[in-house]
């Protein structure tokens, strides 16, 4: 029972109600990719440590150049941490970034023969990289299928009541629990989209929404 004065939770996504979700996002868009450039494993690492607490447009326009010189760790090395500030100042927290990079760099190639490793344990044990940064290599790189939780992800599942959670590893095992095995390789990108251009922070656009007839959502405005 709630407490007085709080509102009582939405009723739980049925089963089936999850099912025609994810069959919506797919016959919307049906190969769905991430917005962060890339050109390799190592690449991609390298993008999504670099667009924590930026966009990913942000980050694409600073990688252009970035990785026309640079997209081994070896390159990256070579290029050294005061030349990496120069390519990705536009980018915030760069300087702090910028030594993650070439720390990582140096990981790679000291504990992983310069491969990206293939394992979340792995991936999170370079500077710079958590559990998100894990989660979206693995599913983008080599095609595991993870639930990267990033602020459009926690959003969603929240609004919707899909998974509720007060922490992005709360919302994360949650859609693990519910989303079939047969959406899970592109469920993460399908809910980062629709939480970046129509489940929207502010503004909502509920009019346009895929899902709003299933949305838990009290204030939806449809």
């Amino acid at each position: 029972m709630p407490a007085k004065g709080q509102p009582k939770a939405a009723r739980p996504w049925t089963a089936a109600e999850v099912h025609e979700a994810f069959s919506r996002f797919r016959r919307a868009n049906p190969e769905p990719k991430g917005e962060l450039e890339h050109l390799n494993p190592f690449t991609l690492l390298v993008a999504v440590v670099l667009s924590a607490q930026a966009t990913d447009a942000g980050v694409n326009k600073a990688t252009r150049a970035l990785f026309a010189v640079a997209d081994t760790p070896q390159q990256m090395l070579a290029l050294g941490e005061e030349r990496l500030r120069d390519y990705i100042k536009t980018i915030g927290l760069y300087r702090t970034k910028a030594k993650n990079v070439i720390a990582l760099s140096e990981k790679l190639i000291a504990d992983f023969d310069s491969e990206v490793p293939r394992t979340r344990a792995g991936i999170e044990s370079l500077p710079g990289a958590g559990r998100k940064t894990a989660n979206v290599v693995l599913n983008m790189a080599f095609g595991e299928p993870t639930m990267a939780v990033d602020t459009h992800v926690f959003r969603v599942g929240n609004r919707t009541g899909l998974a509720p959670g007060k922490t992005p590893l709360d919302v994360e095992l949650g859609l693990e629990r519910v989303i079939p095995p047969e959406f899970m390789l592109h469920a993460h990108h399908w809910l980062i989209l629709h939480g970046r251009y129509t489940c929207l922070a502010r503004s909502p656009r509920c009019d346009v929404c895929l899902i709003n007839d299933l949305c838990r959502w009290p204030e939806k405005t449809v």
